[in-house]
């Protein structure tokens, strides 16, 4: 993880490589441990995906109501989005994060106790909401104490925990499933109960491990801090972005935030539509469950060495557009490919790279999408573009299970997300071109 630092582009006078050995010391202090809070989120959020193998069948939801409990989660997802980032910038990151982890946690547990597809649906909305803001939250907590240079690497690292939540996951979620019987509950019901606990301990240590900002680590020294704090405020000073101090709604509206909602529409999308359906879309092909468990464990095993990889080549080479839209078009062709086949070998190759490319591209889009906002607009910003990004999560969900009802094809419901993702591959050039051109016009002005 270390060797990830280097190499950065220093605003103020700061020394390079006393700000790169900073850099390292605090990546190593809380990016792990955010990390793993983000790999619990995710197994709670995704993990209905594995429950689905039973639970389907015992509460009684077709294909469409799962689908719709699923996308549910998003709804209220992205309506807390954004008052829970601008609660956290007022509250502190630490006391929010943790808010936020022990409520997740306890509701996700009450998974374990849904008794048909109204109960379904009314538990997949509160952990909607009890988890809306962690994300953007982390994001806006990493630009308290990374520069710019440093942020699509930083967020790789932190964004591995997706797919390696879904690489370990899968089999311990399988595996959980054979608990079926015990104490006289199904094994849906355990692997709900026994993957939320970690979510409410960590909440708790979260209180005693993040510091809220550098001037509070005391991990650091007076030196280090000050060095930290000089930097980042003259990041912030040379900012000559159009949204530094423009309103809530300004910012709401403002076309880069919007753009870069809908660019993240269609990676956001097909990953959270993948993590919760490919289980079984795997199992289709007459698996069993521990044998769906790993090979569903492959795809998200190599998108979480290649992420890493293809973030340290945004920063080292400071190219953001196309690092961003090769990945989406990539995505798009994949899910559009797999109407080609239905053998289970190809749709596993096909799969993989599907899931590679929606999780390379997170470091570079994040990294693009804090660039074109201001510290001032960031808490905002980045919540409203993770909140709409998701409606994509809600849209994707919802319509595989509706297409697969109707026509009895997985396939052809992944069609919607792969329509999303091209038309955010062509976005992201036009705007970028639009962008690059623009901050031309203003250097040359000045």
């Amino acid at each position: 993880m270390a060797q990830s630092i280097s190499q950065p582009q220093a605003t103020s006078s700061a020394d390079p490589a006393a700000l790169t050995r900073i850099m390292s010391r605090i990546t190593w202090r809380i990016v792990p441990f955010l990390m793993v809070s983000y790999f619990i989120a995710f197994v709670d959020r995704v993990n209905a995906g594995f429950a689905a193998l039973q639970m389907n069948h015992d509460i009684g939801l077709t294909q469409a109501a799962f689908g719709l409990g699923g996308g549910l989660f998003y709804v209220t997802y992205v309506l807390f989005e954004i008052p829970s980032n601008l609660a956290m910038k007022k509250v502190g990151p630490r006391l929010w994060i943790a808010r936020i982890m022990v409520s997740w946690g306890l509701v996700s547990a009450a998974m374990a106790f849904v008794t048909g597809p109204n109960s379904f649906y009314a538990v997949r909305l509160l952990l909607g909401a009890a988890e809306a803001g962690f994300f953007p939250g982390v994001i806006l907590y990493l630009t308290y104490w990374f520069p710019r240079a440093y942020r699509a690497r930083i967020v790789a690292i932190f964004m591995v925990a997706i797919p390696v939540s879904s690489f370990l996951g899968s089999p311990i979620s399988a595996a959980l499933l054979q608990t079926d019987g015990l104490l006289g509950l199904r094994g849906w019901q355990w692997m709900f109960i026994l993957e939320a606990v970690p979510a409410v301990l960590l909440g708790f240590a979260t209180i005693f491990v993040l510091p809220d900002r550098p001037s509070s680590a005391r991990f650091l020294s007076p030196q280090e801090r000050d060095l930290v704090e000089r930097e980042l405020a003259a990041e912030a000073e040379n900012d000559t972005t159009t949204t530094r101090h423009a309103s809530l709604w300004a910012i709401m509206r403002d076309k880069y935030v919007l753009a870069a909602s809908f660019i993240y529409a269609g990676a956001s999308g097909a990953s959270q539509c993948l993590s919760l359906w490919q289980p079984q879309i795997i199992k289709s092909f007459g698996l069993t469950n521990m044998q769906t468990g790993l090979l569903n464990s492959i795809p998200f095993g190599i998108a979480s060495v290649l992420m890493i990889i293809w973030g340290r080549t945004s920063d080292r080479s400071g190219e953001r557009i196309w690092h961003t839209a090769i990945p989406l078009a990539l995505l798009a062709a994949s899910l559009a490919a797999s109407v080609a086949t239905n053998s289970l070998a190809p749709t596993i190759l096909i799969l993989c790279v599907a899931v590679t490319a929606t999780y390379i591209v997170k470091g570079p889009f994040w990294a693009l999408s804090t660039e074109w906002l201001s510290a001032g607009s960031a808490a905002a910003g980045i919540a409203q573009i993770n909140a709409i990004g998701n409606i994509g999560g809600f849209i994707g969900t919802w319509l595989l299970g509706v297409i697969k009802d109707a026509t009895g094809s997985y396939p052809l419901g992944l069609l919607p997300l792969a329509a999303i993702s091209a038309v955010g591959c062509l976005l992201v050039l036009t705007i970028g071109r639009g962008r690059r051109r623009t901050v031309a016009n203003d250097s040359a002005a000045t």
